[in-house]
């Protein structure tokens, strides 16, 4: 059983290991990309939804956004032509974030660089072993502390 001082240890090189990562990850899409993070995550969980849309209040949620964060980030990709509005034609009080063809194609350049970087990044020093056992690592974290 591993004493007080280790087990934070433990949890103290696992959040600096991620912020490492995660820092040079969205530092990367940025420089290839232009997107900021917030936007990263909201156009890549838009493409990898069925027809690149979901209800704004859900992508507020998954993005852990506040309404108002959220309508913020929106109107910036609405001007940059990544996602438009569109009103649920069955429920009058949902309305939709949709992926444009700009946003599309973006997306996928993002998702690229993403996939790139974490290669080098998390891959090449891990190898495959390990990141399939860090990611079912932070799977069985999340269902047990979600």
């Amino acid at each position: 059983m591993p004493d007080d001082d280790e087990i934070v240890s433990w949890w103290g090189l696992v959040i600096e290991g991620y912020y490492a990562t995660h820092n040079r990850l969205m530092s990367g899409i940025e420089a290839q990309v232009g997107l900021a993070p917030g936007a990263f995550d909201i156009v890549i969980r838009l493409l990898r939804s069925p027809d690149h849309r979901l209800p704004m209040t859900r992508l507020a949620k998954e993005a852990a956004l506040s309404s108002g964060g959220f309508t913020k980030v929106a109107d910036r990709l609405v001007a940059a032509d990544l996602i438009c509005r569109e009103p649920s034609e069955t429920d009058r009080r949902v309305t939709f974030a949709v992926l444009t063809d700009h946003g599309r194609d973006v997306a996928e350049r993002a998702r690229k660089a993403c996939a790139d970087i974490l290669r080098e990044r998390l891959l090449a020093p891990l190898g495959e072993q390990r990141c399939e056992e860090l990611a079912e690592a932070m799977r069985d974290l999340r269902a047990a502390n979600g």
